[in-house]
């Protein structure tokens, strides 16, 4: 059995979507300082490197992120590879996969390469899920799906139609991944974002490993 560590870490250099919280970690106490522990100060968005969408982040009085099921959450999912060439993910090219018995899925795109870069520049030309594709993977019964970026939706959409679809049947949507070192395949999926109580519930940031399955 082998873990991959899909998550992207949350630092300074951390891409964040625009208009969204910047990242500011910061020293709070420190034992160089004199001080008894090293406690650090946190500061970023819901929705900063790896992290889970809940339906509260576009419906009114949707569920938040405390409320979404563990058993979503936790268990078999495939990883499909998209065309390196390819910017979004269509009816045609989702309606090809077979997806028998899958509930979880993970988009593996030229995206998971943006992680590398050498600045914290955020990419407006990341691949992205089309709202007929989404409609098509609520047909075949997904109750999870993941994207490489931290958006599954086109840059600046006016009517958000892929969230909307995926959230308004409860499906959950994991954005911010990186599947570099994961090949498509069938895994183990472990994602626990942060048991965030307080505010819109909208998302949180969610530590996520993929487990081979022998």
């Amino acid at each position: 059995m082998h873990i991959y560590d899909v998550s992207v870490p949350i630092g300074a250099h951390t891409p964040v979507y625009p208009g969204d919280p910047g990242i500011d970690i910061q020293p709070w106490k420190a034992l160089a300082n004199g001080d008894s522990a090293n406690v650090s100060s946190l500061h970023f968005g819901a929705h900063t490197a790896t992290h889970v969408d809940a339906p509260a982040h576009f419906i009114n009085g949707g569920a938040g992120v405390a409320n979404l099921p563990l058993d979503v959450l936790i268990g078999p999912a495939r990883v499909v590879e998209t065309p390196p060439e390819m910017k979004e993910i269509d009816h045609d090219f989702v309606s090809g996969l077979d997806l028998q018995s899958v509930t979880r899925l993970l988009f593996k795109t030229r995206n998971s390469s943006f992680w590398y870069e050498s600045n914290e520049t955020f990419r407006t030309d990341f691949t992205y899920l089309t709202h007929p594709a989404a409609e098509l993977l609520i047909a075949k019964g997904i109750r999870l799906v993941g994207i490489d970026y931290l958006s599954i939706e086109k840059f600046k959409s006016e009517r958000h139609e892929t969230h909307l679809a995926l959230l308004d049947n409860g499906i959950v949507i994991l954005e911010g991944l990186n599947l570099s070192e994961v090949s498509g395949g069938d895994y183990e999926l472990i994602c626990l974002p942060l048991l965030v109580a307080a505010g819109a519930g909208d998302g949180a940031p969610a530590r996520t490993v993929l487990r081979t399955l022998l």
